[in-house]
């Protein structure tokens, strides 16, 4: 059987271990693509708009 302090702390590791895993999976799947998708689309103005301006000269 835990005594009092070792199950505080493995409820405390429990929790801790718990908001890392959800905060991996939110960073997974909404931050990353987000950040990749808006990298792309930056990429692809950029280069809509030096075609633009070589075009113009």
């Amino acid at each position: 059987m835990l005594d009092f302090s070792q199950f505080s702390g493995l409820v405390l590791f429990m929790f801790i271990f718990t908001i890392g895993f959800w905060l991996l999976i939110f960073l997974l799947t909404f931050v990353v693509p987000y950040w990749i998708g808006g990298t792309i689309w930056e990429n692809l103005k950029l280069k809509k708009e030096a075609k633009k301006a070589t075009q113009g000269k």
